[in-house]
């Protein structure tokens, strides 16, 4: 089993931008005006779930 990887619950995003300006990989970008993560990418560092405001985002093990 990997490392969580983070996901983004579409619905509760509010396309703020924090999690794309956090991302040391880039993994992150706004695709139909919210967060998109880039599975491949993500390096489990989980700064973009600390700094979501809503809670968007979660670790999701893939």
């Amino acid at each position: 089993m990997g490392k969580p990887k983070a996901l983004v619950d579409r619905e509760l995003c509010l396309a703020c931008g924090g999690c794309i300006s956090v991302c040391p990989q880039s993994a992150i970008s706004m695709h139909g005006m919210r967060a998109f993560v880039t599975r491949e990418k993500c390096i489990s560092c989980a700064i973009c779930i600390r700094t979501c405001p809503v809670g968007a985002i979660t670790g999701e093990v893939y």
